[in-house]
């Protein structure tokens, strides 16, 4: 792809809009930003895409989110005239230009004679997807980059189901996509009669909705007027949901007030990732000042949730997301046990990269456990599933990074019935004497003490996919018998959806392709290498059984050393 050809195409293009045409001549002698702009196109994948903001085919802008929402357009013109006329709804978050693509986006498909719902102020990605069924709409763009730093911003769509596309109908819509070479022959009409907002009402029956999975009612009532948790939006768009649920319930949360504001730069934080202890740092420091014992604050886009609890000796740790998703299951299976409400076909989805803990509790319960590749869409797939089937019912899905959902009103991660369920399990352990981090070394204690911590190896430039792909690919040519003395039982290469024992014995997996290699250690251990389908990373996930925290971190250490072995003889 000739860059410098595409560069000064976009340049000289008079319909290019003000701010486009000063910050590309900016770039005049920037010949290493220019190519990265311009020797590639911004890839929509199974997760729509994701970018820095800026001026580019390679960029997330007001171009290539047209474009790419006329690709939809062209999708959507090709099915029957009744799911036309459906619609699609639009949400945004709190992002630089999130409100600007969402209003551009809502343009293209008016232009297209397709209506569009758009919410009238920012509302997270669980809002977007109970909004597609709520509406019944054909689909739904979301506009967010999720946890990532500030410059990023990104585009999702969702199907008819409120899961995120599926692969086939994004491969399609992605073909109608790549036929559209010129990024500014794009037309919006913003200001149709086709555009209208989103009905209020909606806002409140989500709510609803989500007051009626409450676990411990009891509990929240005794406890929930005095308790003392802190909550932190990260200046995104998880404040009003968050505690309005909480309102309705009754349970107090005192909110990290300056990070209630909708900053764009999300200024408090080095990046809006909850998952990490030091984006909590403000919420910890208020929960040390009114000797509160939990902290949660949830992303941008409030489907990932974090939580940092109080230890033994009082100092606040930030859990993983594979402990939260552990702590949340356990509370679930023992309020439906306790309360008899458990459903004799219930069923846990996690994705195969988190904790191997979980089919330790799902099998004390007798409840089935099932695994799919990393992406909530394919948990969505499996609650679609059983609603046809009625083979299982789903009580809880999660994820290790930080994705949890109670519930079907959503099919895609949901930090709101999450807080939700992180604050009455609050009240629930109170109420019966106990700390939510005691229950946490109990489950330990009762199944054994599982590390789970995952590593990323970060790619930079036009080919960072590619690289990342190629590493993954040269791992399947090579079958260690041990990583670090642990014998490997099995290798699963998910891009052929084929499992390879000791032994050599091989049996098909019934799971959806990824390019991705899976290491089953003796002992219930594993590793896991894939490259991340939104970030350029190679994501290395370590699930490790041990006799206590102190040995699996001595383990984890060989470990580790091993497998870095393993991806440098790929690499040479």
């Amino acid at each position: 792809m000739n860059y410098q050809a595409n560069f000064e195409k976009w340049i000289a293009d008079p319909r290019l809009c003000e701010e486009g045409r000063i910050e590309l001549e900016s770039l005049q002698d920037e010949a290493e930003d220019i190519e990265y702009r311009f020797g590639g196109e911004l890839e929509f994948g199974t997760a729509g895409m994701r970018g820095v903001i800026g001026y580019g085919m390679n960029m997330m802008n007001i171009y290539t989110v047209m474009r790419a929402t006329q690709g939809l357009s062209a999708w959507i013109k090709s099915l029957d005239k009744a799911e036309q006329e459906k619609g699609v709804v639009i949400s945004y978050d709190t992002r630089r230009k999130s409100q600007e693509f969402a209003k551009a986006a809502a343009g293209v498909l008016a232009k297209n004679g397709i209506k569009a719902y758009l919410f009238d102020d920012v509302h997270p990605v669980p809002m977007l997807s109970y909004a597609v069924r709520y509406l019944q709409t054909v689909a739904g763009i979301m506009i967010t980059a999720s946890h990532n730093p500030k410059e990023y911003n990104g585009y999702k769509v969702y199907g008819a189901d409120g899961a995120q596309m599926s692969p086939e109908d994004t491969a399609k819509v992605v073909a109608e996509i790549n036929k559209i070479t010129d990024y500014l022959s794009v037309e919006s009409d913003e200001n149709s009669p086709l555009i209208s907002s989103v009905p209020k009402t909606l806002d409140e029956d989500y709510i609803q909705e989500l007051s009626t999975l409450t676990l411990s009612k009891e509990a929240v009532e005794k406890c929930g007027a005095n308790l003392k948790l802190v909550y932190t939006p990260v200046h995104g768009s998880g404040y009003v949901p968050v505690m309005s649920i909480l309102k309705k319930l009754g349970i107090n949360a005192t909110v990290v007030e300056a990070q209630a504001v909708k900053d764009t730069e999300f200024s408090t934080v080095k990046v809006p990732n909850p998952e990490f202890k030091e984006t909590l740092a403000m919420g910890i420091a208020l929960a040390n000042e009114i000797k509160a014992d939990v902290v949660f604050g949830t992303d941008p886009d409030s489907d990932r949730l974090g939580v940092a609890l109080k230890d033994d000796n009082g100092e606040f740790v930030a859990l993983s997301g594979n402990q939260v998703g552990i702590l949340l299951l356990d509370y679930i299976l023992t309020r439906l046990s306790e309360s008899g409400e458990m459903p004799s076909n219930a069923a846990v989805v996690k994705s195969f990269v988190t904790t191997g803990m979980a089919k330790a509790l799902c099998d004390d319960y007798g409840v089935t456990l099932y695994e799919t590749p990393v992406g909530f869409k394919f948990i969505g797939e499996k609650i679609k599933q059983w609603e046809r089937d009625g083979k299982h019912t789903y009580i809880f899905g999660f994820e290790e990074s930080c994705g949890y959902l109670r519930g079907t009103h959503a099919r895609d991660k949901d930090a709101v019935v999450a807080s939700m369920l992180c604050a009455e399990m609050v009240c629930y352990y109170t109420y019966i004497g106990k700390t939510v981090y005691g229950r946490l070394q109990e489950i330990y204690q009762k199944y054994g003490y599982v590390l789970d911590k995952n590593v990323s190896i970060q790619y930079s430039g036009l080919n960072a996919m590619k690289e990342m792909n190629a590493v993954v690919d040269g791992l399947k040519a090579v079958q260690p018998k041990e990583l670090a003395g642990i014998n490997v039982e099995a290798i699963r290469d998910y891009s052929a959806a084929k499992r390879t024992s000791a032994n050599g014995d091989v049996s098909q997996m019934d799971i959806p392709k990824c390019n991705c290699v899976y290491y089953e250690l003796e002992g219930g251990s594993f590793v896991c290498v894939r490259p991340s389908g939104t970030e350029p990373k190679l994501k290395i996930y370590y699930s490790l059984k041990a006799k206590d925290e102190a040995a699996a971190n001595e383990k984890l250490a060989e470990l580790q050393a091993s497998v870095n072995a393993l991806l440098e003889s790929v690499k040479e």
